[in-house]
């Protein structure tokens, strides 16, 4: 099973994709994590990808799709997966049902975790981050055990600058503006499943157990 999460920042996709995994038995694959894995492990891919982020630039397309294609041979991923945060266009969504394709599979179903802006501003306008290790924590929702410091590795906690109220703001239109194809896209195929994640993400997670647990019963492909 293929598992593809889409939603808005703050929509709690990470957070979902990491239970789904463990629930599910299946690797959850984030190309943010994928790229700090590259470059942290010196990766042929890794080093060119530096060199983009050194220089404030975008990582290309090319480059992820090259790492993702990697990601998807590993032995763990071989019954399936769960992709949180990718594609975000219709270009990308072609090129993994091109990835997909050559592996005589395909995205099982896509959930779009539906979140209203006032949410996400309360979500990302607390959200806290490791330094060191990237962990995520919340002012309110989900605090550290000692104030400003990470609970997994010691480090110090921060906020980042794009999580100011009026940046949220502006990057939930630039996805949403990305994304409006991408919905339509996945809804002209039949597997989008639109959930409001504005709500407590047990509840959420539950729904989309249901869903998978639909797709496991009757599967399309």
């Amino acid at each position: 099973m293929i598992i593809v999460l889409l939603g808005p920042p703050g929509a709690g996709k990470g957070t979902q994709a990491k239970v789904l995994a463990q629930k599910l038995g299946l690797p959850h694959i984030s190309t943010g994590d994928l790229l700090r894995q590259n470059v942290a492990k010196g990766t042929d891919l890794g080093t060119q990808a530096k060199d983009f982020m050194n220089k404030g630039l975008l990582v290309p397309d090319e480059l992820v799709t090259r790492m993702l294609d990697e990601r998807f041979g590993l032995a763990d991923a071989k019954n399936g997966f769960i992709l949180d945060g990718y594609p975000r266009n219709i270009n990308q969504a072609e090129v993994l049902d091109s990835l997909l394709e050559k592996r005589n599979t395909s995205v099982s179903m896509v959930v779009y975790l539906d979140t209203s802006e006032k949410v996400v501003i309360q979500r990302l306008s607390g959200r806290l981050v490791c330094r060191l290790c990237g962990a995520n924590f919340h002012l309110i929702n989900m605090p550290p055990r000692v104030k400003m410091i990470c609970d997994e590795c010691g480090g110090e906690l921060y906020q980042r600058t794009d999580d100011k109220e009026e940046t949220i703001r502006k990057r939930l239109q630039v996805y949403l503006e990305e994304t409006s194809g991408l919905i339509k896209y996945y809804g002209d195929k039949r597997n989008l499943h639109r959930l409001s994640a504005d709500g407590d993400k047990d509840i959420v997670l539950q729904e989309i157990l249901t869903l998978a647990k639909e797709y496991n019963d009757n599967p399309k492909v």
